[in-house]
């Protein structure tokens, strides 16, 4: 079998954990291969009671909810080791069993002095500010390409352990002194803190790209999913205001160490309006009434910050670039029941900028920033479709609505989702199908 990506096609928040989840039981490892604890999924299981648990996931692959899925964190992910035991500690609680979990032993580690370094820089760019979390990621992705980065595997040599961290501090206390006016970070410190996790990390360490290219050999599936999303992506996404780390398809093959040759299927993952949380040109952002209809409908809070995200109408012109630059082969259109009950839906189709018309997205950021979106106006539904299990059960107008969008977008919306719950989606093609 191939190895399958799911990315979002957004800014982020599309729902990636249900459509993970979805296809749990089909999948045999799922793949974190970007971003560290900045994002999260949020997956809501139903019991056999009828009732509902909800699981909020920030830095553990969402397929570790799914008994008999190997999850991985594989080497392009930044690990906060506090956050990680944290978050396995949670879900063993809840009786869920995380012992099959894999650490690659080449992914990077979020030190303490990178989560100080990205607050303070943060609040001294004071208007110019990213927007980012505040938990160390940037700065970690960046002693990484600086070179000074701590692997996983250093922390079981405690001499090179040591090295790396005086290394990093070096310059890293002149700055924290001199420029921001806060103490020196003592090495000892550092050290005693990232050894404290070695004995419970140890037996989780593994080659995770070879893990993977054995399992892709004898048969089984793969899927690897992205942290964040299209539009957040360092290279392709809408820079300055972007993550730190490749969050499109392409990523998958660096961050997981598994080559382009092996991937035939790209899910990406495209609410029914969009939202974004943090800084940033966002074309059809609303700042009124039916943006907070939309925030309260869709419940759009972070799942890792608890941040109230931005709200706008849909955008074709990003899903068509999702398209392109992923290399889509299947859509999964969520939240659709949230437009539930507006008279009328806009689509935006293209821009706007100073009189010129854009179908696509704009090469410069500037441009970008100041494109006013052209929307085409959809006749809305009342009618719940939150019960709704086949295409056909949807409304008239709403049947519509996912057909133009789908046009525009130039790929198959294959999966609807039509609420909260992992059993309340619409498949139209079987994702793991011709």
């Amino acid at each position: 079998m191939p190895a399958i990506v799911l990315v979002g096609a957004q800014w982020g928040d599309e729902g990636k954990g249900k459509a993970t989840d979805l296809l749990g039981d089909r999948i045999d490892y799922v793949v974190k291969f970007n971003g560290g604890n900045n994002a999260g999924h949020t997956v809501v299981i139903e019991q056999p009671d009828g009732s509902r648990e909800k699981y909020a996931l920030h830095l553990l692959p969402s397929g570790i909810l799914t008994e008999g899925v190997v999850p991985v964190i594989a080497n392009g992910v930044v690990i906060d080791l506090g956050v990680l035991f944290e978050e396995i500690d949670g879900l063993e609680a809840r009786g869920i069993d995380t012992s099959a979990l894999k650490v690659s032993a080449n992914a990077h580690i979020i030190a303490s002095y990178n989560k100080t370094l990205d607050k303070v820089t943060e609040r001294f760019l004071g208007s110019r500010k990213i927007g980012t979390t505040g938990r160390g990621i940037g700065p970690t992705y960046a002693d990484k390409m600086n070179r000074v980065g701590i692997r996983v595997q250093d922390l079981f040599d405690e001499s090179i352990l040591r090295q790396k961290v005086e290394a990093a501090l070096d310059i890293k206390n002149h700055l924290l002194v001199k420029v921001y006016n806060r103490r020196a970070v003592a090495v000892d410190e550092v050290v005693e803190d990232l050894l404290q996790y070695v004995d419970r990390l140890r037996p989780m360490v593994v080659d995770t790209s070879l893990l993977l290219d054995t399992a892709l050999t004898n048969g089984e599936t793969v899927l690897c999913e992205a942290g964040q999303a299209t539009l957040l992506d360092v290279d392709h996404g809408t820079y300055p205001f972007v993550t730190s780390s490749n969050a499109i398809s392409a990523g998958a093959c660096t961050g997981a160490g598994i080559p382009p040759t092996r991937v035939d299927r790209v899910i990406a993952i495209f609410k029914a309006y969009t939202t974004r949380v943090g800084e940033g040109p966002f074309p059809t952002e609303l700042h009124d009434d039916k943006g907070e209809f939309l925030r309260k409908q869709g419940a759009e809070f972070g799942t890792t910050t608890g941040r109230p995200r931005r709200c706008g109408w849909v955008d074709t012109v990003i899903g068509r670039y999702a398209t392109r630059i992923n290399g889509v082969t299947d859509f999964v259109l969520t939240k659709l029941d949230v437009l539930t009950g507006l008279e009328t839906v806009p689509v935006c189709v293209a821009y706007d900028v100073d009189g010129v018309r854009h179908d696509e997205i704009p090469v410069s950021q500037s441009d970008f920033h100041h494109a006013t979106p052209i929307y085409e106006e959809l006749p809305g539904w009342f009618e719940d479709i939150s019960g709704c299990r086949s295409y056909e059960e949807l409304p008239a107008n709403c049947r519509a609505y996912v057909e133009f969008v789908e046009e525009r977008i130039g790929a198959r919306i294959s999966v609807i989702g039509v609420g909260p719950g992992r059993e309340e989606v619409i498949v139209r093609h079987d994702l793991l199908g011709a």
